[in-house]
């Protein structure tokens, strides 16, 4: 004999390879995991961005309805004298969202220029705001604003009734 070592198929070195070989695929099945758990959470990110960019558009929407509302309250409306008027407007079931409106004015209407007949003006100015949210009690909701998904809108505007018939 040549001094050459033959190992039977059950000897001992043949062990120690393929010990490694299932240490290799308990590390590519762990790989493999963390890349699958990583692709399952950057998905539910974008998903939840994207509720929140729907309800965030239907905030503004419902804002802007608000503005409006109290505009024609303001100018046409109960809200004559528009010195700090609120009222919430429940539109939770249509765009799920609440909108309080605030009217605040001048008590004494400015006196600006005078009208074709020589008589002075009188002018008012009003500040609307219209702040909406997807709370569940009122807008702005400090309690619901720390949570996940929690959207607020707000709008503000300023009009005079310079140019209102009455």
């Amino acid at each position: 004999m040549s001094g050459h070592v033959f190992l039977a198929p059950g000897a001992a070195g043949l062990h120690r390879q393929s010990g490694f070989g299932v240490i290799m695929i308990v590390v590519i099945l762990v790989m493999l995991a963390s890349l699958a758990a990583s692709m399952v959470r950057m998905s539910w990110g974008t998903a939840i961005t994207s509720a929140n960019d729907i309800q965030a558009a239907r905030a503004r929407q419902a804002a802007k309805a608000g503005v409006e509302w109290g505009l024609y309250m303001s100018l046409r409306g109960a809200w004559a004298n528009c010195t700090s008027s609120t009222q919430t407007l429940d539109l939770r079931s249509t765009s799920g969202m609440l909108v309080t409106v605030t009217c605040s004015g001048n008590a004494t209407p400015y006196v600006e220029g005078g009208d074709s007949g020589g008589a002075p003006r009188q002018v008012r100015i009003y500040a609307i705001e219209a702040v909406a949210c997807n709370g569940a009690t009122a807008c702005p909701d400090d309690d619901a604003a720390t949570g996940l998904g929690y959207v607020e809108r707000r709008i503000r505007t300023s009009v005079t009734d310079v140019d209102v018939q009455p």
